[in-house]
């Protein structure tokens, strides 16, 4: 199995980067580079990738043993298989309405018996048409992966379905999202906020599924960790690129009008 999968199969966690605003594949081997991530987190959603920077994107990440998937907007059958044939380890599913939107993404992310994808084994997960299609089928099936976004209110009503539903491997949860549907946006600490994404890690133990958080900071990781988060997206680009900016000056103080 891939990375991501093997992980989360084995109880481990997974320390993901998130590339999107700032995507180059020159970032994603300098990610590499430094070691220490597991996976990338590539931006469809927000950032718009396309199908090329999904390519450039998963060629540098397996030059360095990253596994990776696709952020997806609120998406349709042609965007998830095509990431999927761009060479994406996976795909992860934003605005998902109710268990009816979530069984739909498994089905267009699956081949037969348990899916409908259309299949064309001449692209890059198919090694170009070198794959015997049995093989290329199974292979695909058992090793693409898919995630689940939960932060719509319908998503957060219906979450025992939702973890129920097979072929899913993790459900994701969004604090930014979360707030909002609350009615508290920004408010990540407030006590609707945390319930909320508790009662989302306790359906997920009762099914036996893993979840994934974008953490608010260290402390807020480890209490997430302590209710069996196992996947943290711990760098997003734009961020760390802030911080190296904000270090920068800080280490010049007297060149910026700060004391050194």
């Amino acid at each position: 199995m891939p990375r991501i999968k093997q992980l989360l199969a084995d109880g481990k966690l997974v320390r993901m980067f998130g590339v999107g605003q700032l995507f180059t594949p020159k970032l994603v081997e300098i990610v590499g580079e430094h070691g220490g991530f597991d996976a990338l987190w590539l931006d469809g959603e927000h950032a718009g990738l396309g199908m090329k920077e999904t390519e450039l994107s998963t060629m540098a990440a397996r030059s360095y043993g990253l596994d990776h998937f696709v952020r997806q907007p609120a998406t349709d059958y042609a965007s998830i298989m095509r990431s999927l044939e761009a060479g994406a380890g996976g795909v992860m599913i934003s605005m998902a309405r109710g268990p009816e939107d979530v069984e739909q993404a498994v089905r267009w992310a699956k081949f037969h018996p348990r899916g409908e994808r259309g299949m064309n084994g001449g692209n890059r997960d198919g090694r170009f048409g070198l794959m015997p299609l049995p093989e290329y089928v199974a292979k695909a099936n058992a090793e693409s992966f898919v995630g689940i976004q939960i932060e719509t209110a319908r998503a957060i009503e219906s979450i025992e379905e939702i973890a129920a539903v097979p072929d899913v491997d993790l459900l994701f949860v969004g604090p930014a999202d979360i707030s909002q549907v609350m009615g508290v946006p920004g408010d990540f600490e407030n006590p609707k906020c945390l319930d909320t994404i508790e009662r989302i890690a306790q359906a997920c133990a009762r099914a036996g599924k893993p979840w994934g958080i974008v953490p608010r900071g260290p402390e807020y990781a480890d209490r997430m960790l302590g209710w069996g988060c196992r996947m943290f997206v711990l760098a997003f680009d734009i961020h760390v690129v802030h911080a190296g900016i904000r270090a920068t000056k800080a280490r010049y103080g007297s060149f910026f009008g700060e004391p050194s």
